[in-house]
């Protein structure tokens, strides 16, 4: 049996002896092979770790809502959408990169190529810098000053390369950054102000904050959340490619050094952590997303305070805005505190797994030539030093590459967060320049004969007059004031409205600029810019006292219309304003003209504004509530004269004389359109204030009467 089984052993010695020999007669070509799997397979893992994924579905049971965007909405849980790298993150970068990068031969593109060339370099260096590290120890184990002298020149000499390419890349980094940004908000503030051509078809900003719910804060999205993924989106491509590079170039000169037999156990079991790794990461885009929004949140919070500051301080509402404030931000506390507890945790185990566990395989490998007497290997000390030295250098950067490449998809997350927001701006803007809203609708609007009226498409004609036949007036909340409003208005009748609050006064100006849509029946009437708005808090513009006058025009817009500042200054004498030129200092001084002016005086400007582009119509919102009532017919009469047809709102029974027509809404869903005439209705005035007067009278009158019985009884 000892026999038998000596003689098995020295069988299996002679076998594994002969596969040695055959091993090392085709060794080259097993390290080939071996290093071009190595590259195919860094190339496969990170093509399928970037892949897309297809969004989560909804739960069983549960039917999704019907949104334009999927995952920019909370679901019907009240949890914030999931953000993840998937299918859908990959459409909607896919869609802002043909934005940010137009062509192959735009400057972005250029940008792209100077920096992959550049990043090549820095590789090639860092190749160059760790053989230089390993001959510079070996010359000093050797005690050669000669060599370790020329060692150091050449060290010094390739740090000029060295520093222009770091310097370099950083400097590309943040032209590409610029160039995105610039790129996007260029596209972006084009969709959101529109161009003129386009009149009601654009005015995004206006139906975005008034006729869709989607977004709160477009400001903050346009300028923050541009930035930020401009700079994520910039960062990611170094923050991808290079490592890759490195992973591919350290790894095969490893290979040669150490074996690709020792690369392969190598990457099995650093590949093995990296998936726990990746299982454990926590969403790091949902942080991202929720975080904007929240900041956001926070941020419109205390721009209200700013914008109502009058109306709070009156009211004595700082409490109130204080708990307003405090809720808002204890979210964004409570969010980043959430974040920063993820973040630590999974940061003590990336460290650990990559910096020590990946270090400690790295070690071992660097003693494969040592231990196994590789063919190749030099045995004296200077040699082994060398190897080591060289292997280690090499071994730290690629273990440095690959996890910035672990690190990379955690920087992926967040960019598909700013993905997610920047296209939610986008696809919001392109819904609502389609006439395509989303919005929260009153109860009343979801049955019924209002459901119905709101599933309607009405007809827009452009006419010299004005004429609406059967046009429902609805709010953007559904909210039905008139079910069908027809009347005509011909150029030159000026018409009166009247109403309580909230029957329908304003919406018929708003259908009229074109910012609200149209459900059902016809709309004849000019384009929109045959319309000029008064309200009753007037806009005033940044910019000096001619352009309060000439906005939206600019001097030079002005100039090709023959204007000059001598007619400017006529209109003002109009209204009365004529000294306010001499007052402020000359036409170029510079204001804040709605803290400058008064209340009066800015409506006074509003009408200099009318009386200089002389419309076709003017709809005039309170526009003289602050105004004397001298002054208030000296401008109604003036823009008479100028053939300007006046569409006004007001409680004012002075300006009734001026109207031939009015359409008195009762509140109720009701209205009645007929001719004014003035001296009959002011007399009916007079005398329902008369008998107001008197009916106040009459509690007193009847107490009186009782106690003169009372005396007379007694």
């Amino acid at each position: 049996m000892k026999a038998l089984s000596t003689q098995q052993a020295k069988s299996f010695n002679e076998r594994l002896a002969k596969f040695a020999n055959v091993y090392a007669a085709h060794r080259p070509l097993v390290q080939r092979v071996l290093n071009i799997s190595f590259v195919v397979y860094v190339l496969v893992t990170t093509y399928r770790g970037l892949a897309s994924r297809p969004p989560p579905s909804s739960s069983a049971g549960g039917k999704s809502k019907n949104i334009v965007n999927e995952g920019d909405k909370q679901d019907q849980t009240g949890k914030p959408p999931r953000v993840a790298v998937d299918a859908l993150f990959y459409q909607r970068l896919s869609s802002i990169l043909q934005i940010v990068i137009p062509s192959i031969r735009s400057k972005e593109a250029l940008l792209l190529v100077m920096h992959s060339s550049l990043l090549v370099l820095r590789t090639a260096i860092s190749l160059y810098v760790a053989a230089l590290d390993g001959r510079i120890v070996a010359s000093l184990v050797r005690a050669r000053t000669k060599e370790f002298i020329l060692n150091i020149l050449r060290w010094l000499l390739v740090a000029i390369p060295a520093t222009w390419t770091n310097s370099w890349l950083s400097y590309i980094q943040n032209k590409l950054a610029i160039a995105y940004r610039t790129r996007l908000t260029r596209e972006v503030m084009k969709q959101y102000l529109g161009e003129e051509a386009e009149g009601p078809d654009g005015k995004a900003y206006y139906k975005i904050s008034n006729l869709d719910d989607r977004i709160k804060n477009p400001d903050q999205m346009i300028t923050h959340d541009i930035q930020r993924f401009s700079t994520h989106l910039a960062a990611i491509y170094s923050n991808m490619a290079k490592p890759v590079l490195d992973v591919i170039l350290y790894n095969y000169q490893l290979s040669q050094n150490v074996g690709a037999e020792g690369l392969l156990i190598l990457t099995i079991l650093v590949q093995s952590s990296a998936i726990m790794l990746r299982r454990l990461a926590p969403s790091f885009g949902m942080y991202t997303t929720l975080s904007a929004q929240l900041s956001g949140s926070l941020r419109h919070t205390h721009s209200r305070i700013a914008e109502f500051a009058e109306e709070i301080a009156f009211l004595n509402g700082e409490q109130t805005e204080k708990i307003l404030l405090d809720r808002e931000y204890s979210s964004v506390l409570r969010h980043e505190t959430n974040v920063l507890t993820r973040r630590w945790w999974f940061g003590c185990v990336e460290e650990g797994v990559i910096k020590w566990l990946w270090g400690a395989y790295g070690l071992i490998l660097c003693s494969i030539p040592v231990f196994l007497k590789l063919p190749g290997t030099r045995l004296d000390l200077g040699g082994r030093t060398e190897d080591f030295v060289t292997n280690r250098r090499l071994l730290l950067s690629s273990s440095d590459a690959f996890g910035r490449v672990m690190y990379s998809y955690k920087d992926l997350s967040e960019l598909a967060g700013y993905t997610a927001r920047v296209s939610l701006l986008l696809d919001t803007m392109k819904d609502v320049r389609r006439g395509k809203f989303e919005k929260a609708l009153v109860s009343s609007a979801t049955i019924g004969e209002n459901a119905n009226i709101l599933r309607g498409h009405g007809q827009i004609i452009e006419s010299d007059d004005i004429q609406f036949e059967n046009v429902p007036i609805i709010t953007p909340n559904g909210d039905v004031l008139v079910k069908s409003l027809s009347f005509q208005v011909k150029s030159g009748q000026h018409l009166l409205i009247v109403g309580p609050n909230g029957c329908g006064k304003s919406s018929l100006f708003r259908i009229l600029g074109g910012l609200w849509p149209v459900y059902g029946g016809v709309v004849r009437k000019p384009s929109a810019s045959q319309f000029i708005l008064i309200p009753q808090r007037p806009y005033l513009s940044l910019g000096n006292l001619r352009d309060q006058v000439i906005y939206p025009h600019s001097k030079v817009e002005m100039e090709a219309r023959g204007v000059t500042d001598n007619d400017l200054l006529l209109i003002l004498a109009v209204v009365g304003m004529d000294g306010i030129v001499e007052r402020e200092g000359g036409w170029d001084v510079m204001r804040e003209w709605r803290d400058a002016l008064s209340g009066g005086d800015k409506q006074k400007i509003a009408w200099a504004r009318l009386f200089y582009h002389n419309p076709r119509y003017a709809i005039l919102d309170e526009a003289t509530s602050l105004v004397p009532t001298d002054m208030e017919g000296m401008m109604m009469d003036h823009a008479t004269r100028l053939g300007i047809t006046l569409l006004t709102v007001s409680h004012r029974p002075s300006l009734w004389k001026y109207h031939a027509l009015i359409l008195h809404y009762d509140g109720q869903g009701g209205y009645v359109f007929t001719k004014l005439d003035a001296e009959k209705r002011l007399a009916l005035q007079e005398e329902k204030q008369s008998l107001e007067t008197k009916l106040l009278e009459v509690p007193k009158m009847r107490a009186r009467l009782t106690e003169l019985k009372a005396i007379a009884e007694s």
